[in-house]
């Protein structure tokens, strides 16, 4: 194989490249995740002194952290699924698509997956990582919405961006994003990513220059939501927008999927969404009504002034439009039906199960949601 490729040119190359992913690299990850799973239950990696058989692999396997876990997790989930560890071993099926098989059953649990595994399988056989991706997350969503959105709010909470002091002329950024905020800042850098006429830059040096200007030109944005502001594409089925249980996840434009709660959150102050459904007769719901007209945004600010959960003091620019009875529930968009709420706090009323009440006095109370019933100890 080695002297075919450094012979190999044109078309030829590119078959060989195939037949290595084919015959070589792919069946043999599958054979490793076989043995994997064996010397998992040997327990024989602890006769060299590791601690765990992640630690071994990356020890004894060079692998990293990530991909150690990785491969242990597959070949766990490979003894529980059949039909994917055949289609691994026969190279119908590449590592990827495997490993987000195996999240799945990870998440869900393999019963689950196996009820579908048929179909799943062709969806996977027929897409790239990245689309069976979103397949295999809406298929999640589906069997079990209340765990995908626990999984998103995880992803939300170990978000962080850091900007570093300058050295040699630069500053270094580091940060990871939930898939919600990523899309967000893929949609707004896109206006200002388009290359120019003979333009030397690459896409790495367009990115950083996209976004240092989006914070030039978004430091005078306007504050009465009547102003352009970044579109957020959600695709989502009208079960979805109905918080109807067994909906689909909701699709970002770009890659990712956020659950049911988010889309909902999105209806809500739209003038930055636009949910089109899915459903039955695949028409898209685009009512105009949902979006705060400026004048009723102008209304709102003077009222409330900064986001009014209690306890905060957020300005109006951090702030979305939120409807007390929620749009998506016939919620009208009129000032007795809206408060102002800073992001953050949107988000805790729509994902994370808060409510927002109004007295008659017009002040505005936040009720937590229900604490967990916890088992009672049993007595010994």
């Amino acid at each position: 194989m080695a002297a075919w490729i450094r012979e190999a040119k044109g078309e030829a190359l590119g078959e060989a490249l195939i037949q290595i992913r084919e015959t070589g690299i792919d069946p043999l990850e599958a054979v490793f995740a076989e043995g994997v799973r064996h010397f998992d239950k040997s327990g024989e990696y602890k006769a060299d002194g590791a601690l765990s058989l992640t630690a071994w692999l990356r020890w004894k396997c060079k692998l990293s952290g990530a991909a150690a876990m990785e491969r242990v997790e597959i070949a766990r989930q490979l003894e529980r699924l059949p039909k994917t560890e055949a289609a691994f071993a026969n190279g119908d099926l590449g590592y990827q698509h495997v490993a987000v098989l195996a999240r799945a059953a990870e998440h869900v649990g393999a019963a689950a997956v196996r009820k579908e595994e048929t179909s799943l399988l062709q969806a996977a056989q027929t897409m790239d990582p990245g689309q069976f991706t979103t397949v295999a997350k809406n298929f999640e969503h589906r069997v079990d919405a209340a765990g995908a959105l626990a999984e998103a709010n995880h992803a939300y909470q170990r978000r962080y961006f850091h900007i570093g002091e300058p050295q040699d002329g630069l500053v270094r950024l580091d940060g990871v994003l939930d898939a919600e905020g990523g899309a967000i800042l893929r949609t707004a850098l896109q206006p200002f990513m388009k290359p120019v006429k003979d333009d030397t830059r690459s896409y790495g040096q367009r990115s950083a220059d996209a976004l240092v200007e989006l914070g030039r030109q978004g430091s005078g944005g306007k504050r009465d939501g009547a102003g352009p502001r970044p579109q957020l594409v959600i695709r989502a089925s009208l079960d979805t927008l109905a918080g109807v249980k067994g909906g689909p996840a909701g699709e970002l434009e770009g890659g990712g999927t956020v659950p049911a709660e988010t889309v909902q959150r999105y209806a809500c102050d739209s003038a930055i969404s636009r949910i089109t459904g899915q459903g039955e007769l695949e028409h898209e719901l685009n009512h105009a009504s949902r979006t705060l007209p400026a004048a009723t945004r102008r209304a709102l600010e003077a009222r409330d002034r900064h986001c009014v959960f209690p306890g905060c003091t957020r300005p109006l620019n951090w702030c979305d439009g939120h409807h007390l009875v929620w749009w998506t529930r016939g919620g009208a968009t009129a000032l007795p039906n809206l408060a102002l709420l800073c992001r953050p706090h949107h988000r805790m009323v729509h994902e994370e199960g808060w409510r927002l009440d109004r007295h008659k006095d017009g002040r505005f109370a936040a009720i937590p949601p229900p604490r967990p019933v916890m088992p009672h100890a049993r007595s010994a």
